[in-house]
């Protein structure tokens, strides 16, 4: 079991780091879900960090994305 990574760490990856780190961690939230229904999980606190973590990936990957908003408009007015 992985630590919850710091959303300073994650800012220094880049978009294919992310997107692969993303795609890892939703593969495990569903072994998680399997193990829980067939009465296998011992660990309900992982669902919770990994279900926190993927929230906190696609947060950083929607602010890399988004345009700065300042930008767009001091451009118009110059």
């Amino acid at each position: 079991m992985a630590k919850a990574t710091k959303p300073a760490d994650l800012r220094a990856k880049s978009a294919d780091e992310l997107q692969a780190q993303l795609v890892e961690l939703k593969r495990e939230q569903l072994n998680l879900r399997f193990q829980q229904a067939t009465g296998q999980n011992e660990s309900l606190s992982r669902i919770r960090t990994v279900r926190r973590e993927i929230a906190r990936i696609k947060t950083i990957v929607a602010q890399n994305t988004k345009p700065v908003a300042g930008a767009k408009t001091s451009a118009a007015n110059a």
